[in-house]
């Protein structure tokens, strides 16, 4: 079953039938599908690499068709599981440098007597080699994204079809979605966020606050109201904030059930790891409608890999909001860089892929005027994004019930049209897929889909 390429393309489920062309070798490893896709995975033929820098066994060269069947040397779907779930860099979770546990927890131990300063100077020695990181693709990557659309146009090239209809990613004639998050990390960023929302609220944004629970501070229920109140949302955000929520999985498991219960307590519908920590293999253990903790490039967080997609995608139950845009701290304080530059850069980029642009900004970190400044001169330009080029601002809960809604409606042929059946249908819009040279094009009635920028 396709599930993934399924998810992405809610289209007939005729054009999801792909094959392996022979067995798959039993170690995984790097490839490439043509020059702007890197995979990683099993492979029935060539030869695989450990490491994304190395020369690559292109799979296009063996790409096959039998009748109106797609055959394929590889699984695309254990591809794109592999890259979601950020397999391939497993290895980061070992021991070394602020991923080993012990160091990690020394960290920790020490952080509340380590000034400011000496704290950014290890962050910046920890992640001094950054932009040395082949894989995943700077200052975006759209791998996944890259290998849908692939398999799409082999799918249409088998069956001889000239486009395929899809339900179109986001609700009504929205061309690419937005949303703006922030993690409230310590005591001084907790009292700054109704200042926060007036920002927010300047410009005509709803935002999203996700709250640590236990230790780091207290979150009264008439502060988290407060938030609500206003239309905003209330997130859980790890548990302490230690960096140990995920070294143990049955520590782990102990922990995630008292952030569940946390999460029934504040109304949360999201959630979001401290320091983006994560493994993606264990978030069965959360209840939540969706998570929004790892990466599409993580180049410059503590715990590297990425997803590799600018859309949402499915991890069990939950719906993943991929961040895709560089972090407000590791914008300011690792490159240091007040501009909106490089957030315009993803965001230019993101939108031509009609993607999920997800903005993190810390309300600690914008005390400061200087911050302050560059986050008013970000909410500007995403308020002109919003009001002329068709992008959709909503809250994170709400990306991710359209994402769950879209999962569960069909297309139905009915004297020769096509319709959307399903909850939340009325918002839907019927896209079609064009195959072009090695890709795709998406059209809406024949008028072919804008390329936001």
């Amino acid at each position: 079953m396709s599930q993934h390429f399924l998810d992405y393309y809610r289209c007939p489920d005729g054009y999801a039938d792909f094959r392996t062309s022979a067995p798959l070798g039993d170690d995984p490893g790097f490839f490439c599908w043509g020059s702007d896709t890197i995979c990683y995975g099993r492979t029935a033929t060539g030869k695989v690499a450990t490491r994304a820098d190395a020369d690559l066994y292109d799979i296009g060269e063996a790409l096959e068709t039998q009748e109106s069947l797609a055959l394929l040397p590889f699984d695309p779907e254990e591809v794109i599981e592999n890259l979601q779930r950020e397999r391939y860099a497993a290895h980061f979770r070992e021991p070394n440098g602020f991923s080993n546990l012990i160091v990690r927890k020394l960290y920790y131990l020490l952080r509340p007597y380590l000034s400011v300063g000496f704290r950014k100077w290890l962050q910046r020695i920890n992640l001094r080699n950054w932009n040395k990181i082949a894989f995943p693709g700077w200052p975006v990557d759209f791998s996944v994204d890259h290998i849908h659309r692939k398999r799409m146009s082999i799918a249409m090239r088998a069956k001889g079809v000239e486009k395929v209809p899809f339900i179109w990613f986001w609700p009504e004639n929205y061309t690419s979605c937005a949303v703006i998050t922030h993690d409230v990390e310590e005591l001084a960023g907790l009292e700054f966020c109704p200042s926060m929302m007036d920002m927010d609220e300047s410009f005509g944004f709803r935002t999203s606050f996700q709250v640590v629970p236990e230790e780091r501070y207290s979150a009264s229920k008439q502060f988290l109201e407060g938030i609500t109140a206003r239309g905003f949302e209330v997130n859980v955000h790890d548990l302490k904030h230690d960096g140990r929520l995920y070294a143990d999985y049955e520590e782990f498991r102990q922990r995630a059930k008292r952030i569940n219960q946390y999460g029934r307590e504040f109304g949360a519908s999201g959630f979001r790891s401290g320091i983006l920590y994560r493994n993606a293999d264990w978030y069965d253990e959360l209840d939540f409608l969706y998570d929004m903790s790892i990466p599409n490039v993580a180049h410059l967080d503590p715990q590297h890999g990425g997803n590799c997609t600018v859309m949402p995608y499915f991890i069990g139950k939950m719906i993943e909001l991929p961040l895709t845009c560089t972090q407000d701290y590791s914008l300011f304080h690792i490159l240091g860089d007040y501009s909106i530059n490089l957030w315009k850069q993803q965001i230019q980029r993101i939108r031509e892929n009609y993607g999920l642009i997800n903005i993190l900004v810390h309300p600690d970190y914008v005390i400061e005027q200087r911050a302050q400044n560059v986050y008013k001169n970000l909410l500007e330009y995403m308020a002109k994004l919003r009001d002329s080029d068709g992008m959709w601002t909503p809250l994170p809960c709400e990306a991710a019930k359209w994402w769950h809604q879209r999962r569960q409606m069909r297309l139905v042929c009915q004297d020769g049209e096509w319709r959307v059946e399903g909850p939340g249908k009325e918002k839907a819009r019927i896209a079609y897929v064009h195959a072009t040279d090695n890709d795709v094009a998406y059209s809406f009635a024949g008028k072919q889909v804008p390329v936001p920028y």
